[in-house]
């Protein structure tokens, strides 16, 4: 039996079609539940009306985690780097705070499921960033490639990916030749055909060797392992 959903409204307008904002936990489907009730950690206005697909719950950036990858990426990056492009934008968690840092001079977001991307500008706008962010829809490599080409000298290159695939959840260390729906290969190559400045926020079990391997020796290379309240992110 399908489960029934109350619709939520804005005081102006209705949500777009898989947009939520759920205010109590009896909403939410019990797969998210968990999530839900970390919301506040996820997005600390949450209650400004952040709206979020029920998918999206499970591959946002905890706000306090996103925030220090911001100040990390602004802290390390060459001062020429004026542009920060986020691959995987999701519902926006990453995306907000690079734009809330102040260090780019545009950051260029990218997500292809468009109800994930309509949370994501609405949620740039609790947060009022939006007029900081420019937003694409469509796959991340053809984007880059085609869109975003000529930006090879002043971008870096945020990734977030989806995880998956054998292993992701059971494996001490995690095998990313197999993670899913990209390896680590079919990540990187693209990304490092616009430019060297790439980082990728991946699974806390992945193999550091082939991340070191991937890397091939040129250049500085950064590893940092990111907790929250005691739990690793």
């Amino acid at each position: 039996m399908a489960r029934k959903r109350r619709r939520e409204t804005t005081s102006h307008e209705e949500l777009p079609e898989g947009c939520h904002h759920y205010d109590e936990v009896g909403e939410v489907p019990w797969d998210i539940q968990k999530y839900f009730h970390q919301r506040y950690s996820i997005f600390s206005r949450y209650d400004d009306g952040i709206w979020m697909t029920d998918d999206a719950w499970f591959g946002v950036t905890p706000e306090p985690v996103a925030d220090k990858i911001a100040q990390h990426l602004a802290d390390g990056t060459p001062n020429e780097k004026a542009i920060l492009i986020d691959a995987f934008a999701g519902a926006g968690g990453n995306t907000i705070a690079f734009a809330l840092s102040d260090r780019w001079k545009r950051v260029y977001a990218i997500e292809k499921d468009p109800q994930v991307l309509a949370c994501a500008k609405h949620n740039a706008e609790v947060y009022g960033v939006q007029n900081r962010i420019s937003w694409y829809e469509g796959d991340c490599f053809e984007i880059i490639k085609n869109e975003l080409a000529e930006m090879e000298d002043y971008a870096v290159i945020f990734a977030s990916p989806p995880w998956g695939g054998p292993g992701y959840r059971t494996d001490t260390i995690f095998d990313l030749s197999q993670m899913q729906p990209y390896t680590l290969k079919e990540l990187l190559t693209p990304f490092q055909q616009l430019t060297g400045n790439v980082a990728l926020y991946l699974p806390r079990t992945s193999d550091l060797r082939q991340v070191t391997e991937s890397h091939g020796g040129q250049g500085k290379l950064t590893v940092i392992h990111y907790c929250m309240e005691g739990a690793s992110k």
